[in-house]
């Protein structure tokens, strides 16, 4: 194993999101209790930064919920919904069918088809687990205008505390992915180019009366082990009762109770004279479709899980 893939244990495998999330389009909106629940907290934030975005980018948009309500929060400004996943980006375009201000697109959160200096306000949600960090907040400070906003959410290291309890003592292999703390990302977000980053945590609880509802939704949305340097055979059924057992141990008054350790953050964007790296001069654009280059609107969409 070279120093480069060391340094990715644990983090998500990147070659297999794509397969995941386009299967998992179908069966989303059916589990997404934790992606809604992080929608709806960070929406009730917006208004108090009495924001006047000409241009709003959903990145990570799922199948378009969050796009939505964005469209309908500053209903003067174009709504841009971008997710990797074909199936998912199709869903929320016939979802916002009906409305003429916003666009779907299929697009990596770390090789955004948009040019430098075009967005007003990044809403992100629970986007970064599946990203690298840098990458992503790279992208996110090269497209957003002097003094424009991204707000994300996404989730800290207490996350599933009880699933990666109830593996110890079975095997030493990782079963849940590694989530950074809002301090490391903090500090990614400064070094990626954004400035003044706020970060929060909020924590709540999942209860679940059958345990296999548990892992029905994790699969539903496709928030399954993808870790890299996950153990690759499949669990045996003998190992697999032995974390059954353990997990059942956590139940509360007979519910199944799961921690979420919820982060939110905010960081602002940078004139383009004091951006790193700047290369490009932005020219003003009267429509958001103006500002995807045709050179960087194609995806790889190969499945290679």
């Amino acid at each position: 194993m070279t120093q480069d893939q060391s340094r990715l244990i644990g983090l998500p495998d990147r070659r297999l999101l794509l397969g995941r999330f386009t299967r998992s389009a179908p069966t989303f909106d059916s589990a997404d209790i934790i992606h809604s629940e992080a929608r709806s907290r960070m929406l009730e934030r917006l208004p108090f930064f009495e924001l006047k975005p000409r241009r709003v980018l959903d990145l990570g948009s799922a199948t378009g919920k969050g796009t939505i309500e964005l469209n309908a929060l500053y209903p003067n400004a174009k709504v841009l919904a971008i997710d990797l996943a074909a199936p998912m980006a199709s869903i929320t375009k016939n979802r916002c069918s009906s409305l003429d201000s916003v666009t779907s697109l299929v697009g990596d959160a770390e090789k955004l088809p948009l040019l430098d200096d075009t967005v007003d306000l990044i809403f992100a949600n629970l986007i970064l687990p599946w990203c690298d960090p840098q990458g992503l907040f790279q992208e996110a400070a090269r497209v957003l205008c002097d003094g424009g906003l991204m707000v994300f959410t996404t989730v800290g290291p207490d996350t599933f505390q009880e699933i990666r309890r109830a593996w110890t003592g079975i095997d030493e292999h990782i079963h849940v992915h590694g989530f950074l703390d809002m301090h490391d990302l903090g500090d990614t977000a400064v070094r990626s180019g954004l400035t003044e980053p706020v970060m929060d945590i909020d924590r709540f609880k999942l209860t679940y009366q059958i345990r296999d509802r548990l892992f029905e939704d994790l699969r539903a949305t496709g928030a399954t082990n993808m870790a890299f340097g996950r153990r690759m055979q499949l669990t045996s059924p003998g190992r697999w009762e032995n974390f059954c057992s353990q997990l059942e141990a956590c139940r509360v008054e007979g519910s199944l109770s799961i921690s979420i350790e919820l982060v939110f953050g905010l960081a602002w964007g940078l004139a383009s004279s004091t951006k790193p790296n700047d290369k490009v001069v932005s020219i003003p654009i009267e429509d958001i479709t103006e500002a995807l280059p045709s050179e960087r609107q194609s995806v790889d969409t190969d499945d290679t899980s």
